[in-house]
């Protein structure tokens, strides 16, 4: 292992004197949360791009406030105020709010609740700001979800109950116009639980730019199985049904529709076949409407083009991607004004990469090199400048860059090493820049499109100045070694660290495609926690395995067929690594991980039980045939295609092996990984006659939080680190 200085120690991490030092607990992180750090909320930039909107509050009133972008002494216009939100003798409490396209009407959310991950329903009332009139939605269909305007102001559309709804402002008519929609059975204009989770949409439905149509996916579920959670709350438990199509099990069969609002009726666009439709997109100008289809195992990524400008719909698959592996479903797709070419995102040369692509099926590679790409911010199509962030300086940092659309005259808008994200405004004419370090709390400052601070809209002083009263150990960045592959990693050393003497080391995983645990930013209280066990005299140890983010695909996807394969040798080999170090306790090392990483906990803890003295998993997955389809398929293809890559990673295969303290957590009310995981590794466990430990929080969900939970939670793992390690 190799250390590596920090390159930039903040100053509010430097030791301070310990007389002095207050001691980190629990409490203070997850009861109290003094650590927590300031952000900039709800920053939603206007359409003019040099102002910005946001919920406030003044004097009791609830407001949304119109700001100056770039003069924040300049006073705020108030948009509408609570006195004016009254419908029907009550004050409307503003949950969230939507504009119309010319900022002349607002859409008003109340009474929000979550559903799922992103899913939620609520009440909507509508303001107009040039009348201060406000009127209810739709009071005979409520709650509702996913309203918003036509693009001619004229219109708004919803989804109840399954079903799409048409309000029109003029007559105040309410037309449904989807007849079918049933829950367990048909879904239409929205998604059902998986694509919600492993596609990251709620919303399968959109207006043409001249409000004549609505494209919406149709999601017919009936032969889905059902899945249930049991919730305890009164002398009966109550059960929530729903549909969760696991690894190897039937879809919902999506079909995609163009409603021509007029007329009411719906015809179906053929798109040939596939199994999943991840993404569709409007142009902003024509009727073309752009789909994306994938086959069931999403190595097969087609473009279609359905085009109604003529009154006609008129289809066409005009690029397809395919791949030995898995396609990445691009969350990028962005149509051009010039309504003929899309801006995208893809591995097809190994890295990450954003490509021009046209609908004569040209695709034309913009940004080249050994990087990826992290995320795809937009166009200024004024002056063909694209912005973007990418791993381009290392795996573990982030750094803002803009690119002509030709690929020529690349710089970088954020010269810190670190972390930098953008929230451009409209127009791409500003964005605020958030920046942090691994020892660092963020910064939040608002710069021009060249990179230039304008002014420090956040800079975390309070956090700062809480933080000058704890002794902090830096978070170190260090690399490992699996056979031939270097690995990336991060060391917090107990507080006086002594390297005469030995200490016992916790290692904290994930270790899942797609994410990363090594990363030069702040960890917020994730970061606490370990400082207060490296404060208790722990190292503390995080490392990304193979199949992990950001260093190309090859890298990323050497895990497919075989999850948990690799990634258990790369953290077996790491710990190896640790006892050889003369300042480790050989005899006391430990892992601990969530979801994914509660899975890779489990795996070390049997494969590597010669290795690991303890081991805590929270919400595991213990087998893959128990998981979605959509994100196992994706690495894994079914069961039937790939049983040996499902038995030989599955820890409850390997409960024989185990030999330290073992910790099972989970949520009973989980609808990701379902608590069906920890039961069944409880029978495995059992069966081999193994002792282990178990903690079930009932009625929580993947989070495991909602009052006093965390705070439990964590006391609880602490003080089984403290017993057993």
């Amino acid at each position: 292992m190799r250390l590596t200085q920090y390159a930039a120690f903040a100053l509010i991490l430097l030791v301070t004197n310990n007389l002095r030092a207050q001691e980190i607990t629990v409490e203070k992180i997850w009861k109290k949360y003094e650590f927590g750090s300031a952000n900039i909320d709800g920053f939603r930039s206007m359409k003019d791009g040099a102002h910005y909107s946001k919920i406030s509050e003044v004097e009791g009133k609830q407001m949304i406030t119109k700001h100056s972008i770039i003069d924040a002494s300049a006073k705020s216009t108030v948009l509408v105020s609570s006195d004016k939100l009254v419908y029907q003798d009550k004050t409307i409490a503003i949950d969230d709010y939507f504009f119309n396209e010319d900022e002349t009407k607002i859409l008003i959310t109340t009474n929000t609740t979550p559903l799922y991950r992103r899913s939620f329903s609520a009440t909507y009332y509508l303001y107009d700001l040039k009348n201060g009139k406000i009127q209810s939605l739709d009071d005979a269909h409520q709650p509702q979800t996913l309203a918003e305007y036509s693009p001619d102001g004229q219109q708004v559309s919803y989804i109840y109950k399954n079903d799409i709804f048409i309000k029109n402002l003029a007559t105040g008519k309410v037309s449904k116009v989807t007849e079918n929609g049933k829950t367990n059975k048909i879904i239409n204009g929205t998604t059902d639980w998986v694509y919600e989770e492993e596609f990251a949409i709620t919303k399968a439905y959109g207006w043409s730019p001249d409000s004549k149509y609505i494209a919406y996916l149709r999601f017919d579920e009936r032969e889905v199985k059902e899945f249930s959670l049991t919730y305890y709350k009164d002398l009966y438990p109550d059960l929530y049904t729903f549909k969760y199509p696991k690894a190897g099990e039937a879809n919902s069969k999506v079909t995609a529709h163009i409603l021509t609002v007029k007329s009411g009726k719906s015809s179906n666009i053929d798109l040939g076949e596939y199994e999943y439709i991840p993404r569709m997109e409007w142009s902003k100008s024509d009727n073309k409407l752009i789909l994306q289809t994938l086959n069931r195992h999403q190595n097969h990524l087609k473009y279609h083009l359905v085009d109604i400008t003529d009154k006609k719909i008129q289809h066409k698959i005009f690029f397809e991607e395919k791949s030995k592996t898995y396609v990445e479903v691009d969350n990028n797709l962005l149509i051009l004004s010039d309504g003929n070419t899309i801006l995208r995102t893809s591995e097809m040369d190994g890295y990450n990469h954003i490509y021009k692509l046209t609908f004569d099926g040209k695709s034309t590679q913009i940004t080249k090199g050994n990087y990826d790409i992290i995320e795809f911010y937009g166009i200024d199509e004024t002056n063909g400048s694209i912005y973007y962030t990418a791993a381009e300086k290392s795996p573990i940092s982030k750094a803002i860059y803009r690119i002509n659309l030709d690929g020529s005259s690349k710089i970088s808008l954020s010269l810190e090493t670190g972390t930098n994200d953008a929230e451009f405004t409209t127009g791409m004419k500003y964005f605020v820049k958030t920046y942090s370090t691994a020892n660092e709390p963020p910064m939040y400052s608002l710069c021009d499109n060249e990179g230039k601070v304008i002014t420090v809209l956040e800079d975390n002083k309070r956090l700062k100045s809480v933080l000058t009263n704890y002794t902090f150990s830096p978070k170190e960045f260090v690399k490992f070694h699996s056979g031939e592959t270097e690995l990336n990693g991060w060391m917090i050393k107990p507080i006086n660290f002594d390297a005469g003497k030995k200490y016992p080391v916790f290692i904290t995983v994930y270790g899942g495609p797609g994410h990363n645990e090594v990363s030069d930013a702040w960890d917020g209280n994730d970061f606490m926690y370990h400082q207060l066990l490296a404060q208790k005299g722990y190292i503390v140890v995080s490392v990304d395995p193979r199949g992990t983010m950001y260093r190309g695909a090859e890298f990323k996807k050497s895990t497919y067929l075989q999850l948990g394969k690799l990634e258990t040798e790369d953290f077996i080999e790491t710990a190896k690594e640790l006892q050889k170090m003369p300042f480790v306790d050989a005899n006391r090392i430990g892992i601990q991980g969530w979801s994914y990483g509660g899975f890779m906990t489990s795996l070390a803890m049997t494969k590597g039980a010669d290795v690991f003295k303890m081991g805590i998993a929270v919400a595991p997955v213990t087998n893959w045939r128990y998981y979605d389809n959509i994100y196992t398929e994706r690495f894994m293809r079914t069961p039937a295609e790939n049983a040996s890559g499902y038995d030989e990673n599955s820890p409850i295969n390997f409960v024989k092996l185990l030999k330290g303290k073992y910790l099972l957590i989970h949520g009973s009310g989980d609808d990701n990984v379902h608590y069906q995981n920890t039961m069944e590794m409880v029978n495995a466990l059992v069966k081999a006659d193994k002792q282990f430990d178990l903690f079930i929080y009932p009625n929580k969900n993947h989070g495991i939080y909602g009052g006093n939970t965390r705070n439990h939670l964590f006391n609880m793992m602490l003080n089984y680190t403290l017993e057993n390690l």
